[in-house]
């Protein structure tokens, strides 16, 4: 950034231009990861895969009505594969709690007992699909934007996932066991 250019909390060049200026601030989450019972705001299921003490950043931008979301962990299991998935409800002592993916355009078939696997519904376009690999200090960054912004009051929490996403007709958005889950204000 040139010196006296004028610069916005996440550190992004100011400018005059109200075409590129977010719609929205960006909402940051920030969370260390605690067993169930103590904490509300960023839960590990597995303290293998998330142990206890390990961080979560969520950051949450709308522009031009796209919606970009930033995920930052630290302190995970090393070199391993993760999904991770925006879900609408809150995290909770169980892992469920988090309900179901958030979709743009929501399955009519999916239920609570049976979430969509619809590649029609379950896939990167109609949900946020965050898949990493952490490296070797158990570190991990990834971004997804989407073309849409989020319904007020249907999205809660970040759910970090076993494995990364499957794409393939009924397993479609299925990532394996929920390990751990962020509580985020979207």
């Amino acid at each position: 950034m040139r010196p006296g250019r004028p610069s916005t909390s996440d550190g992004a060049a100011a400018t005059d231009n109200p075409a590129a200026q977010p719609t929205t601030s960006p909402s940051v989450t920030a969370s260390i990861f605690l067993p169930p019972g103590e904490s509300a705001g960023a839960i590990t299921y597995d303290e293998t895969a998330v142990p206890e003490g390990a961080t979560a950043d969520v950051q949450v931008r709308v522009q031009d009505g796209s919606t970009f979301v930033q995920f930052t962990g630290t302190g995970l299991e090393a070199d391993r594969d993760f999904g991770a998935h925006v879900h609408t409800r809150p995290c909770g002592d169980e892992p469920a709690d988090a309900g179901p993916h958030y979709q743009n355009e929501v399955d009519p078939a999916a239920t609570e007992d049976e979430p969509s696997t619809d590649p029609d519904y379950a896939n990167h376009e109609n949900e946020v699909w965050l898949d990493m690999t952490t490296d070797g200090s158990g570190n991990a960054f990834v971004t997804s934007t989407v073309d849409w912004e989020f319904r007020e009051g249907e999205a809660h929490s970040l759910v970090l996932h076993d494995e990364h996403t499957s794409t393939h007709e009924g397993h479609a958005g299925t990532a394996g066991d929920r390990l751990a889950c962020v509580t985020v204000e979207f």
